[in-house]
């Protein structure tokens, strides 16, 4: 694995324990102002709706790289190898022009939020708008501005104060997420292409993995 793979593996990781460790820590003052103090942080709820959006859209990318989206793999294990490779890359192939398609509809929904032109062309980028609304000055409901992102209002908002954060922060998970799981599909159609694998999907069915657990403690016995 080069250092670039390196870096980004450890940034989607970080990211992902990241928002887990906020989701909680967020979750539990909310729920000790409640009890505790007969208050409610209004912005929680938000915030919280928002990170588990981010949770679930770049873990859909983690999975790609660690082989663990579902999968039926019964036509697969009764395949040759070489017709299990090339099963393999017809599927990748299927799930990069997937990721394509994602990655341009997140771009084309989350750029206007950020005064930047979407894509022209229905299905594959013909270059970008002339002509778009911009939309930096649309705002969540109740997250507050942080004054340390104070800059985003001359970038954005053409130099008017926020009162809640803009939504282009929240929505910027959409391009990330999907420009992830795109490289890692490219990933694995490389993997696949110089034979480091043989499949895209490497879980299994519930009963292998309790035959597999039952084979270790044995071992272990």
């Amino acid at each position: 694995m080069d250092h670039s793979n390196s870096f980004i593996d450890r940034f989607e990781e970080m990211l992902i324990s990241g928002i887990l460790g906020m989701m909680a820590l967020i979750t539990f003052a909310n729920v000790v102002a409640r009890y505790g103090f007969n208050n409610n942080i209004l912005w929680a709820l938000e915030l919280t709706v928002f990170l588990f959006a981010w949770l679930v859209l770049l873990g859909a990318s983690y999975a790609v790289r660690k082989g663990s989206h579902l999968g039926v793999d019964i036509i697969i294990n009764i395949l040759a190898p070489e017709a299990r490779r090339v099963l393999g890359l017809v599927a990748v192939v299927i799930c990069v022009a997937f990721s394509f398609l994602m990655l341009k509809g997140a771009w084309d929904y989350w750029a206007n939020f950020a005064n930047l032109p979407g894509t022209e062309g229905r299905w594959f980028p013909l270059g970008f708008e002339e002509k778009y609304r911009e939309k930096g000055w649309y705002e969540v409901n109740d997250i507050p501005h942080p004054a340390v992102l104070g800059w985003m209002e001359t970038v954005f908002n053409e130099g008017e104060e926020y009162e809640k954060i803009p939504r282009l922060l929240p929505y910027f998970v959409l391009p990330l997420s999907m420009a992830l799981m795109l490289f890692r599909f490219l990933q694995a159609g490389w993997a696949l292409w110089i034979g480091k694998i043989d499949r895209v999907v490497a879980s299994h069915e519930v009963e292998d993995e309790i035959q597999e657990a039952h084979e270790q403690l044995r071992g272990k016995n």
